[in-house]
């Protein structure tokens, strides 16, 4: 399949354009991870309109998702908060019971809460949309849980990067946790598929992974095995995609495990992706922009 890959540049190099998501206003918004900024690109139109929202330089935001309230929820790494921005770009910011917790991960939930993974204390939290939060400690200690999505069947499932597991946390906090077959697989980032199983990347052994509800667990190659996966996203076309950030890549995988990759700018660190209503994929690229493939 050939796709037209654009570039748009969106910040400067040392800004560190991390996550990116869809918004309820239909624009993209994105996570300046070094800048400490929230940023938007307005849908359509040449040139695209990029505005900013400024928030604590040192904070880290990282990982960005719509909310069941209008809003957008993103974490902030180093401040250790969980924040809240509106479509105008009102900031709110919650600080988190746990001190250092390092929240990362965040992603709505069926229950009509925000859940986010707790990297430096090794926890699942839950943050309703008034800010009462909730924190679940794992059975596994020195897990690192990373990226969280929401499975089909009412649960929450994340990775467990150090643990080389995935675990899934239900709506009463009960906690279950799968091994992987690899060791050193380091999953990061995972997503519902459309095939009603959840897909994730395995940075560690340059691989992408499939796990059932039942627990059922199949491992895809990539072509690099040093590729370094990192984000994952579901399609509009029965597959998903993903970032290889060390071979500056965006791949495909259908549900049978056939990959196709594509070319970026050489070191330009993709990390967070989306797709867009229109089938568009749309890629975070720490070098200052993002990348879209149509």
């Amino acid at each position: 399949m050939t796709l037209h890959i654009e570039e748009i540049q969106v910040s400067d190099r040392e800004a560190g354009p991390y996550a990116v998501t869809v918004g309820p206003d239909g624009a993209l918004w994105f996570t300046l991870v070094h800048a400490g900024r929230i940023g938007r690109l307005a849908p359509g139109g040449v040139p695209y309109e990029v505005t900013g929202h400024p928030l604590d330089p040192a904070a880290g935001p990282t990982v960005i998702t719509s909310g069941p309230d209008g809003a957008l929820w993103f974490t902030e790494y180093r401040a250790h908060r969980i924040g809240r921005i509106t479509t105008g770009g009102e900031v709110t910011r919650f600080d988190l019971p746990t001190p250092a917790a390092g929240p990362y991960g965040i992603a709505a939930g069926p229950d009509g809460a925000l859940w986010f993974t707790e990297i430096n204390v090794g926890a699942i939290g839950r943050i309703t949309v008034a800010g009462e939060v909730t924190e679940y400690p794992l059975p596994v200690e020195g897990a690192y849980p990373s990226a969280i999505a929401a499975g089909p069947d009412g649960a929450l499932w994340f990775t467990l990067n150090q643990a080389d597991a995935i675990g899934r946390i239900d709506a009463h906090g009960e906690i279950a946790i799968h091994r992987l077959p690899t060791a050193g697989a380091a999953p990061a980032g995972i997503t519902a598929g459309p095939d009603g199983a959840l897909w994730f990347t395995e940075i560690g052994a340059g691989a992408i992974g499939r796990i059932t509800v039942a627990g059922e667990i199949t491992e895809f190659p990539l072509p690099d095995r040093t590729a370094r996966p990192h984000a994952i996203a579901p399609g509009r076309d029965g597959t998903c995609w993903y970032t290889a950030w060390a071979t500056a890549r965006v791949g495909r995988i259908d549900a049978t495990g056939k990959i196709e990759e594509y070319d970026l700018t050489p070191g330009s660190e993709p990390h967070g992706l989306t797709v867009t209503p229109d089938g568009a994929v749309w890629a975070a690229l720490e070098t200052g922009s993002l990348a879209r493939l149509t």
